[in-house]
């Protein structure tokens, strides 16, 4: 028997029943065995994936049953049992494309848990699945319910206040991990990855989807899609954007210790110890000038051409205003890149 991820949350819906964002404390990546039998046994649930909306009865009697299996999700469960709040168990047997909304927010919740890293899980079709909602002090509201909403927190003399209206909620909402710094907690979403040891600045921004492994310092704008690794600097005003695949996403990473300048944005994979100079944009298609050790032209290629190879400098010549790459460590690694591609 096999699960891709489990999870028992708390979440909000409208007036119609309909669910606006799930919370789930303590969701599992591939749970055991033993867990997974007891929970479809308690809830009698289908040979796929499904999201059951659950009553304080059922939380009751499935904490009973994991008491023995799994003592800390029968915690949690006993904890949900008490909310006035709608329940939810959402099982994933498989990783394919979310179905609801509660599937939807299990799988971002994994990512900013750290359980699966950007493009390690299926997210297609997930922007139909989340509705676009006002994010207020008193959570997630309906937007057609929001006048109404609003009326009576006057007349009750409370202040409703909006922060946000979007289809995403701010990651640290529902996840903090552990050892980042976030400036400014607006500008991550749920579904972002980061690391330990990552400090996102006041300007940085991280989508959903993306994210670095850390550490890193990230000044700039991490785009759907994008992966950083360690020791990377992403510099401020910075903009890394990828080409579209089949599936919707982007697929774009940055290697372990690079650097992307201020105001400087990327459309290829790099490898590890790259630099792209700070202003440059560099597209698939953008023409780029080969240098050797002594700054002279050796050949002129795509930039998709040198997409993942390690130890490159990527700089605008000031005079000519062509993009010229050097091979920041031996020859040999440059002859290598230029054999790759004749």
């Amino acid at each position: 028997m096999s699960c891709f991820a489990l999870a028992f949350g708390i979440g909000s819906q409208n007036l119609q029943g309909q669910w606006l964002e799930v919370f789930y404390p303590k969701p599992l990546l591939n749970p055991p065995d033993a867990l997974l039998a007891a929970v479809k046994q308690s809830l009698k649930l289908a040979q796929e994936n499904c999201a059951l909306a659950l009553s304080r009865e059922q939380v009751k009697t499935l904490a009973t049953a994991l008491q023995s299996v799994d003592s800390e999700q029968a915690a949690l469960l006993i904890q949900l049992a008490q909310s006035r709040k709608p329940l939810v168990a959402t099982l994933l047997l498989q990783d394919c494309a979310p179905a609801s909304t509660p599937e939807a927010y299990l799988k971002l919740h994994l990512l900013s848990h750290r359980l699966v890293k950007p493009h390690g899980v299926n997210l297609s079709g997930i922007f139909a699945l989340l509705p676009n909602v006002a994010w207020t002090n008193e959570g997630a509201i309906d937007l057609a319910e929001l006048p109404a909403r609003r009326l009576a927190a006057r007349l009750a003399e409370r202040k409703l206040c909006v922060t946000s209206v979007d289809k995403f909620p701010k990651m640290t909402d529902y996840v903090v991990p552990s050892g980042v710094r976030i400036a400014d907690t607006a500008r991550v979403r749920l579904g972002a990855y980061l690391g330990e040891g990552t400090t996102v600045m006041h300007e940085g921004f991280v989508n959903f989807n993306a994210g670095c492994a850390g550490p890193n310092m990230i000044e700039g704008r991490i785009s759907a899609g994008v992966f950083i690794g360690k020791g990377s600097d992403l510099g401020g005003g910075c903009s890394t954007m990828g080409t579209l695949s089949g599936g919707g996403e982007v697929l774009i990473s940055v290697g372990e210790n690079s650097l992307i300048g201020a105001n400087a944005g990327i459309g290829i994979p790099l490898g590890d110890r790259n630099t792209v100079e700070a202003g440059l944009y560099l597209t698939a298609g953008s023409k780029v000038t080969l240098l050797d050790s002594d700054n002279q032209p050796l050949k002129v290629v795509k930039a998709r051409e040198l997409a993942g190879k390690p130890d490159l400098l990527f700089r605008r010549n000031s005079q000519t205003g062509a993009i010229e790459c050097k091979v920041s460590q031996s020859g040999i690694e440059l002859n290598a890149v230029l054999h790759a591609h004749n």
